[in-house]
């Protein structure tokens, strides 16, 4: 399994199209949406400064496209192209290969949250506490798990072919209604209200939660919670049901 966490790895950090989206893209993203903004006025409702809010957001949006868009595509054209059927004729458990999938998207994921941090304390001058630079990197690498089980249930579900619109409707949209690219509090109270229940709005909550010195709310948690739930047993239900027809 070893070997093939190294193999996923070496062939993340090679495509660098993916590589450019998934760490550089946010960063730019940041500085386009808060490029102009002040350092001392305060989004309505959010308790943040749009930098604040934004560097969230952004360092969100990066984990989710590494975790998402890294796992569904590639896991539908390796079943549709035998890989997948080859290495079960292996010692290889199911397990060690969605392992492999998460553990590289899980290393890129983590430079684009980096990256993203160090811009806007560079550029826009965000500035926090030591704990709380630590507790935002570990909790928005720990819950892109989320999405990562997300990633590879998409990759069981469809073909190649079939898998990239789906993919790509479901990627921008839970980061637009989840609020990674505005604040949800300029959306219409009704798209609030249904933006309050996806895991992508509690996954940047989590942050702003620790940008606040607060603890994150029981809702985000449970949402965020479920979600994981029902994407792995998705994914687990997927997988089995791939390897019955093989």
């Amino acid at each position: 399994m070893n070997s093939l966490i190294k193999l996923e790895l070496t062939r993340a950090l090679r495509n660098r199209k993916f590589l450019f989206f998934s760490v550089i893209y946010p960063s730019i993203l940041f500085l386009i949406i808060a490029g102009n903004s002040d350092s001392t006025t305060k989004l309505p409702g959010t308790g943040l400064t749009l930098p604040t809010y934004m560097m969230v957001s952004m360092a969100s949006f990066g984990a989710l496209t590494a975790v998402l868009m890294g796992n569904s595509e590639r896991i539908a054209k390796e079943r549709e192209g035998g890989w997948v059927r080859q290495l079960r004729l292996t010692t290889l458990p199911g397990r060690g290969y969605v392992l492999a999938k998460t553990a590289s998207a899980a290393v890129v994921s983590l430079p684009s949250i980096v990256i993203v941090f160090a811009v806007a304390a560079a550029v826009k001058h965000v500035r926090l506490d030591a704990w709380q630079w630590l507790a935002l990197t570990g909790a928005i690498w720990a819950g892109s798990l989320v999405f990562a089980a997300l990633g590879v249930a998409l990759g069981y579900l469809a073909s190649g072919d079939a898998v990239r619109p789906i993919t790509m409707i479901t990627y921008f949209g839970l980061s637009m209604l989840g609020g990674l690219w505005m604040p949800t509090t300029t959306f219409p109270a009704w798209l609030q209200d249904i933006a309050k229940w996806l895991p992508t709005h509690a996954y940047a909550a989590l942050g702003q939660a620790i940008e606040q010195s607060r603890a994150p709310h029981v809702q985000d948690l449970a949402v965020l919670v479920v979600s994981f739930v029902l994407f792995a047993g998705g994914a687990a239900w997927l997988y089995r049901k791939d390897t019955l027809k093989a």
